[in-house]
């Protein structure tokens, strides 16, 4: 059985960096292509990030490409998600999701197989 766990939410200012893991266990990481997706209250979740495998692909959304970085060790069943120049419109809960059926990676939420129960990240103004 496979599950996946987050970590690295928590408060910070606006401005300021986190990193989110997402360890998985039950199957190798290497069998999955990873996402981040996030949802703030009362909004849709919404696709943040997805990497590929070997890591070689990677994909952001529109609104956080050039501050969140999307990474992976597979060596550790790890996932990350770098975030800087955190902003208040970050603020919602991070999920990782795994993949394993895209021959890359997909960044559509129906797609994913398996869900971490999320990390929250609150920014502050």
């Amino acid at each position: 059985q496979v599950q996946m766990v987050e970590s690295g939410g928590g408060l910070v200012q606006a401005g300021d960096s986190l990193r989110l893991s997402c360890v998985v266990s039950g199957r190798p990481l290497s069998d999955f292509a990873m996402d981040w997706f996030r949802q703030a209250p009362g909004k849709e979740r919404e696709f943040v990030a997805a990497i590929s495998r070997s890591g070689g692909v990677r994909s952001h959304a529109d609104s956080v490409r050039g501050r969140f970085t999307i990474s992976r060790d597979n060596a550790k069943n790890t996932v990350y998600l770098q975030m800087n120049s955190l902003k208040p419109e970050d603020t919602a809960v991070y999920y990782c999701a795994a993949d394993r059926k895209s021959p890359s990676y997909s960044t559509y939420i129906y797609g994913m197989d398996y869900w971490g129960k999320g990390t929250l990240v609150t920014v502050s103004s």
